[in-house]
């Protein structure tokens, strides 16, 4: 199996190491990441510029293509150009905090992993809550827990987008796997406003906890304890409205 590895924390995040660890196991992995991070770079592209894409040395774990662009200029340079044999499986991650509920549309990782399914490949994005504000998640542990996953997911459908978000791990073992949609709700955040030397006004986004709705979620349910998985699609049509506006005497 040929699975492409991509992520938005950059090609020298631990995350990345610690689940090509993992795959490695499984599949033949191909790295191909950006040069730096970019996070909340959502599902952008570069277009107007030409992409520099480089071959790096990671500690002597692999060798991947590291790429001034985004998380999605990954995905569609790699399957377009830089992988020269069929991709089988995208796995994008392991993305150093969860992407859950509104995050999901911010996500560089979920932005990598909607490319590999608008080019019709299988993908994956795996991502672990931080343990508080500024201390990532145990990546290692997570991984394992993440390959788990990944084997009992298997096949994933071409196309098919699935988010897999592992819990705080410094509370314990997870509490066990719930499959749950996607919360609509975001943080509880507000914007710090500043003044900088120049006399400029500054505003820096700010919050933490998400907004808990109380029924079954990504968001709740992490919160929890335990693993989630949400099956995502590319397809953002309203059906149920589409159907409605229809009916209108245009």
């Amino acid at each position: 199996m040929k699975i492409l590895l991509a992520n938005d924390d950059g090609i020298f995040a631990p995350g990345l190491a610690a689940i090509y660890k993992q795959l490695v196991k499984i599949a033949d992995v191909t790295v191909v990441a950006p040069d730096t991070t970019r996070s909340g770079a959502g599902h952008s592209i570069t277009y107007r510029d030409p992409l520099v894409a480089t071959k790096v040395d990671i500690n002597g774990l692999f060798t991947g293509y590291s790429v001034q662009g985004s998380p999605a200029d990954c995905v569609k340079l790699a399957c377009m150009q830089l992988c020269k044999d069929p991709i089988d499986l995208l796995v994008s991650g392991i993305n150093n905090g969860a992407n859950v509920g509104i995050n999901v549309y911010y996500s560089g990782t979920i932005g990598a992993a909607m490319e590999g399914a608008f080019l019709g490949i299988p993908a994956v994005a795996m991502s672990c809550a931080v343990e508080a504000p500024g201390v990532p998640g145990d990546f290692e542990k997570a991984a394992v827990h993440c390959l788990d996953t990944l084997k009992k997911l298997m096949p994933v459908e071409a196309g098919s987008v699935i988010n897999i978000n592992i819990p705080q791990l410094s509370r314990g073992q997870p509490k066990g796997v719930r499959v749950v949609p996607q919360s609509s709700t975001g943080f509880n955040e507000s914007y710090v406003e500043k003044t900088n030397d120049r006399g400029q006004t500054l505003f820096q986004l700010t919050g933490d906890h998400h907004v808990v709705d109380g029924t079954p979620t990504d968001t709740t349910s992490m919160e929890e304890g335990y693993i989630t998985i949400t099956a995502l699609t590319p397809d953002m049509t309203d059906h149920k409205k589409t159907a409605e506006l229809r009916k209108v005497e245009w």
